[in-house]
């Protein structure tokens, strides 16, 4: 177990999220904000980083060359985080990372909150995206 693990859990609670799953052991979280718009966002403590993921959707064969390069000419405008595509180049995520040392609330506070604008912002691309 990570040292840093009650720190993350600590961060959470106080930034009013509610955590749906969590396994000390893997360092793992599911958190979600209904205020927000957020749900199932994982949090990994994986030593010495910390992981903070959205699955945001899958991409459609067909478009996918032409949906990445939308995706990447938007991480321009993303302050905290950036999408990312898994190794198959199908499933779309938000993802950004911290390091665990020099964590505190403030920086993970941005990262989500950056979640929630982008989510709020791009929501109907998003969605055209996934057809």
């Amino acid at each position: 177990m990570s040292p840093y693990y009650e720190t993350v859990k600590n961060y959470l609670l106080e930034l009013d999220f509610e955590i749906l799953q969590e396994d000390e052991n893997d360092g793992l979280f599911v958190v979600e904000s209904e205020d927000s718009g957020m749900k199932n966002v994982v949090l990994i403590v994986a030593d010495p980083i910390l992981i903070v993921e959205q699955f945001l959707f899958e991409m459609p064969k067909e478009r996918s060359n032409e949906i990445a390069t939308k995706l990447l000419s938007k991480n321009r405008d993303i302050i905290h985080g950036a999408f990312a595509m898994d190794q198959e180049e199908r499933k779309v995520y938000f993802r950004n990372t911290h390091e665990c040392e020099n964590l505190d609330l403030n920086e993970l506070e941005a990262t989500l909150n950056s979640l929630a604008l982008m989510l709020s912002e791009y929501s109907s691309e998003l969605i055209e995206f996934s057809k």
